[in-house]
């Protein structure tokens, strides 16, 4: 009989082609497969919570697998096996034993990312945010962000081609907040579209710079087209930042653990 069990993890996704295995690039899926495959002895199928784009980072990230060994989550030496084994821009926090139809994406309730700007350049935070040197009206882009909040069709920040069966989405909160020299921007939704973070972002700093107006966002949106939103910002500001589930999956994070777990 198998066993299921959902691992709690963290990553900077600087080295890699994103979450997904990618035929010809190294990707955090292929990576930690290998390393609990070997370290269980057996073959591992690792399902994650959702795919992140090339040079996306995850400060919270689950994924779930099945495994023939009984109450894994017991054993203390599991994570800190693991943890050896994986190289130091992957980090495994916590194992947890769940039902047999417990899913670490369909199950998942919200999804929430930060994505970090900073105006000043710093050596020591490369890849970490996306750093400009525009001035930026935070008000403005908080008050653009709340236009996000009336609409459930996101097609203007869709990427062009991607196969989505709808581009409609639910948020629950958009907003920005500034500590020190970083623009942090906070983002909640069911569901993400893919490139959809980076493309609301880049259009709400032309609002911060003056590029566009707060009264142009709902104009874009409501377009429905990617070539009416701005450019999308880098990938290196991009942090999957909490992954919600039902209660009775005992997996919500709370901020003081996600603050634990960033990147």
């Amino acid at each position: 009989m198998l066993n299921r069990y959902f691992i709690h993890l963290s990553y900077d996704g600087t080295a890699y082609h994103g979450w997904q295995y990618q035929p010809n690039a190294i990707s955090v899926q292929q990576v930690l497969t290998e390393k609990i495959s070997t370290l269980l002895r057996e073959k591992i199928d690792l399902v994650g919570a959702g795919r992140t784009d090339t040079g996306v980072h995850a400060s919270c990230y689950f994924a779930h697998f099945d495994s023939l060994q009984k109450e894994l989550h017991l054993d203390e030496e599991i994570i800190f096996k693991l943890n050896h084994m994986l190289p130091p821009d992957i980090a495994a926090h916590r194992l947890y034993a769940m039902p047999e139809n417990a899913h670490a994406r369909f199950a998942a309730v919200s999804r929430t990312y930060h994505y970090r700007v900073r105006n000043v350049k710093d050596p020591f935070a490369q890849n970490r945010y996306w750093e400009t040197y525009w001035p930026l009206d935070i008000g403005k882009m908080n008050a653009a962000a709340g236009c996000l909040l009336q609409h459930e069709d996101f097609s203007s920040f869709a990427r062009t081609g991607s196969d989505n069966k709808t581009n409609l989405c639910r948020l629950d909160e958009a907003h920005w907040k500034k500590e020190g020299d970083t623009f942090i921007f906070t983002i909640t939704a069911n569901r993400f579209l893919r490139n959809m973070v980076r493309a609301v972002v880049g259009t709400l700093v032309d609002v911060g710079r003056g590029k566009l107006q707060v009264e142009d966002m709902n104009a874009i949106i409501e377009e429905k087209k990617r070539s009416e939103a701005s450019m999308s910002a880098p990938a290196c500001g991009l942090y999957l930042a909490d992954i919600r589930y039902p209660e009775h999956y005992g997996l919500g994070l709370s901020k003081e653990n996600m603050n634990e777990t960033r990147v």
